[in-house]
This record gives C-alpha cells, structure tokens and sequence, in this order.
C-alpha cells in the first residue's frame, strides 16, 4: 500500500470531496494541494485537520503572518520539505519578506543548535526563569 498515493477529486470519497470543496471555497483556489489530496484516503482524519487549521490559523493574539512564520519554522526544524514549501509561500502570501524568511531561518538553526547544549549538558533551568 502506497500512503504517498495522491487522490484527486474525481476519486475521492464523498467525505474528503467535501472537505475539498470547503477548502477551495474559503482559499479561493482552483483546485487543493497535494498534502489534501494524500489526506483524501482517509477523509475524518483529513476533516478534523482542515477543522483544527482553520480554528488555529486564524488571526487570535497572533496575526496570520506570525502564525505562517511559527508554522514554516517548526517546518524546518522537523525537516518537512513539503511543509517549508507550502508555509513558505504562505507566509510570503501573508505579507513575509525575503530578508524575514532568510532571518527566520537562521534563529531555527540558532535555537536548534542551543537546544542541542541543553539536551546534551542537562543543565537545570534557572530559578529566575521558572517565575
């Protein structure tokens, strides 16, 4: 069994074309990308995702281009390709800049690196940091 298989439209349940159809409608989008239509195998979980994004991504006591940006970063620093490319181009969408994306970048790298000392030193957090 492929799980990379993508299903399109056409193929698709009657539960994942609907989930499809919300997405286009609110994106305003031709058609959805391939993460949704990998998704479309297995439609309640694709629907609960699409439910949680919306509820998530939308702008709270963050703005959606912050939100685009934090996403895109965890994206790095977990090694999603797929992911950097789709929150990349969404945060651009949103607003972000080049420069901002290249400085984004190098903080992920910077936090993965700082967080590589701590891991391996075990240091204990200071008080000061606990209140």
């Amino acid at each position: 069994m492929s799980y990379g298989k993508l299903i399109e439209y056409a193929e698709a349940p009657p539960e994942a074309q609907a989930v499809m159809d919300d997405i286009k409608a609110k994106r305003g989008v031709p058609d959805v990308n391939n993460a949704w239509k990998a998704m479309a195998r297995h439609p309640a979980v694709m629907r609960r995702f699409w439910e949680r994004a919306q509820a998530v991504m939308q702008p709270g006591a963050l703005d959606a281009r912050t939100k685009e940006l934090i996403y895109l970063a965890v994206s790095v620093a977990n090694g999603c390709h797929y992911c950097s490319a789709s929150h990349a181009a969404l945060a651009g969408k949103k607003g972000a800049t080049e420069p901002e994306l290249a400085e984004m970048v190098e903080i992920v790298g910077l936090a993965l690196e700082g967080n590589s000392y701590a891991t391996f030193y075990g240091q204990p957090v200071d008080d000061a940091l606990k209140e």
